[in-house]
């Protein structure tokens, strides 16, 4: 029996997929797996039982990832299957920057007990004129899930729409439309887009990356999304950039006390994911991705160990073995099986950074003795028998 905890309201078309081997636990110490959303994780203590972690959702800045590597925890992330309800909340966001919806509605609820409204509002709605999305240009930073489908959606629109992603991989790029310009230097699209919308990671390298220096380059009167991180943006610059007039709009998924209220600024209090269809899309993801790694060892979709698949165990035994991206390791733990005479029928071993895993199909039981010898070779992390 393995027991699940789930940090946060996890929908029930993804728990239902968990079968009567799983049994659900209000305590996170006593689970083998945990499910999470945005519940704050750093501060929290790992029991030694804990293997894994799944986030119904893209972004696991609240899960301690290396903390979790070091103890032999893999965290998932479920990328791409929110990824249109987000590209339809910045299909919005373009929406309600270029024509004054907001306003006008504003506008509505304040003269509702005015009986001449339908004749007030001809002579008001010249106050909520705006403009068409269609024939703009749109400029798309990050061409992963949500980006592409962003990108697509737009052109569909009738959008210009250009597309930057150094790393674009082979997979996004069959799925991305030949009309997209592929370009080569972001600044290109800082300086040709009216709109531009971010989709990448928060990483040290991205983090602020729509700053003063971004900004002085981009067109007067431009439209700047971020549904993505709130630290992607320098937003005090932004905000500057508002009241010189180089920026129209900022529209945001990330309200704080920086942007809140503010003059040229268009905030939803993060509803990105916040659809029934995306919640249903993350938890089932979620628990297919935790009950493939329990019952498998196969790892897909994790944050902080590299992918490593064998499918479905053919053989007597299957181990699984984390440990140190250093050279000689898998010598040494292969040495262990040859030393005890199990035979090893299949192998696959990947790194990622610092880390690495491996999966190991046996001809013969797993013993607790190799068990013992493999955890005592100092850089393995953690030994889990699968089978």
């Amino acid at each position: 029996m393995y027991l699940y905890n789930c940090l946060n309201n996890i929908s029930d078309v993804g728990l239902d997929l968990f079968t009567h081997d799983y049994k659900e636990t209000d305590a996170s110490e006593d689970a083998d797996v945990i499910l999470v959303r945005s519940a704050k994780m750093h501060e929290m203590e790992f029991a030694d039982k804990l293997v894994a972690i799944a986030r119904a959702g893209a972004g696991t800045n609240n899960i301690p990832l290396e903390k979790c590597a070091d103890k032999g925890i893999v965290v998932f992330n479920t990328p791409g299957a929110n990824a249109n309800a987000v590209k339809e909340l910045v299909l919005t966001g373009m929406l309600l920057a270029s024509r004054d919806i907001i306003g006008g509605n504003r506008w509505v609820d304040e003269n509702a007990a005015n009986s001449d409204i339908a004749k007030d509002m001809e002579k008001a709605k010249k106050s909520f004129a705006g403009t068409e999305i269609a024939g703009k240009k749109l400029g798309v930073i990050g061409l992963g899930a949500i980006g592409i489908r962003v990108a697509n959606a737009a052109l569909a629109l009738g959008m210009d729409v250009y597309g930057y992603d150094p790393y674009l991989s082979v997979g996004a790029a069959w799925d991305l439309s030949r009309d997209v310009h592929h370009i080569s230097s972001v600044d290109d699209i800082y300086r040709q887009c009216d709109f531009i919308t971010v989709h990448v990671p928060l990483l040290d390298s991205t983090k602020e990356m729509i700053n003063a220096d971004a900004l002085s380059k981009m067109k007067n009167g431009v439209v700047i999304l971020n549904f993505a991180r709130d630290l992607l943006v320098d937003e005090k610059a932004v905000l500057s950039a508002i009241n010189s007039g180089k920026v129209k709009r900022y529209v945001s998924d990330f309200p704080n006390p920086t942007t809140a209220g503010q003059r040229g600024v268009i905030l939803t209090p993060h509803l990105g994911a916040s659809t029934e269809e995306a919640e249903d899309n993350c938890a089932k993801m979620a628990v297919e991705e935790l009950m493939d790694f329990v019952e498998n060892g196969n790892i897909s979709h994790s944050v902080n160990y590299p992918d490593c698949s064998l499918g479905v165990c053919p053989t007597v035994s299957r181990v699984a073995v984390m440990h140190k991206n250093i050279k000689g390791v898998i010598t040494q733990y292969t040495k262990v099986f040859g030393d005890l005479d199990i035979n090893v029928a299949d192998m696959a071993n990947k790194t990622r950074g610092d880390y690495a895993y491996a999966l190991l199909d046996l001809d013969s039981p797993m013993t607790d003795e190799a068990v013992e010898r493999l955890k005592k070779i100092p850089e393995v992390i953690r030994v889990r028998v699968v089978k």
